[in-house]
């Protein structure tokens, strides 16, 4: 009986040659489709946000209170409320609404249309074009509403100084300087709320999108050697 010589084995088993199981079309095709499905759930996501803000918008335009906590705040600083400054408040809120509602569903036009442009049998160079793209869209759409909330924020604040002036109230030292770091500390708070809610509901997303696009940049490098 012949000796059975283990590290001879080990040698051979190690030098067989390791079929892949994948070709690299066959996953330059799966990065595409997955790459494709990560798009269309932040274009619904989008939608779903559209939507929610939209019925939203209706409910509060409908039961016309949104501005009372808000006068509320400018009666406690002395300031007499009548029809023209809560007309006057109102249609700030419904700008904003409006403006929201504009901006959203604009950068849902702009998901759709960019998800539309990927297209399996488009060259590995376009499609990770198509993607960077997506990404800064997606970036954009980010800013872009952290910079509405930092304008309505502004707006606000405007609007109760022209308030305090028009009624010719002047407020305390204390009372101004309260005033002052309250509205910064909202600000940075809702910032920070919702740069968290977009990093929770795109971050994920965009982050195994980024993994493909990583692949994909691997792929096109090594058809360049």
């Amino acid at each position: 009986m012949p000796e059975f010589d283990l590290d001879s084995f080990k040698k051979t088993w190690q030098e067989q040659p390791v079929q892949s199981k994948y070709d690299q079309n066959e996953i330059l095709k799966m990065l595409n489709k997955k790459s494709r499905n990560y798009m269309k759930y932040i274009f619904w996501i989008s939608v779903a946000e559209f939507l929610f803000f939209s019925i939203l918008g209706l409910f509060y335009i409908v039961k016309s209170n949104d501005s009372q906590s808000f006068l509320s705040i400018l009666e406690k600083m002395g300031v007499q409320k009548d029809v023209e400054l809560e007309t006057k408040l109102d249609n700030i809120y419904l700008l904003i609404k409006i403006l929201s509602l504009l901006v959203t569903g604009f950068f849902v036009v702009i998901f759709y249309l960019n998800y539309r442009k990927i297209r399996v049998e488009e060259d590995l160079k376009k499609f990770i074009i198509r993607i960077i793209t997506f990404k800064k869209t997606v970036n954009a759409f980010i800013i872009t509403n952290i910079g509405l909330l930092i304008v309505l924020i502004l707006v606000l604040t405007g609007f109760v100084f022209y308030i305090l002036n028009t009624q010719h109230i002047e407020l305390s030292g204390s009372e101004f300087t309260g005033f002052i770091v309250g509205i910064i500390a909202s600000t940075v708070l809702c910032v920070m709320l919702i740069w968290i809610y977009y990093r929770l509901v795109y971050g994920i997303i965009m982050g195994r999108l980024d993994k493909n696009l990583k692949q994909l940049k691997e792929i096109e490098s090594q058809e360049n050697i």
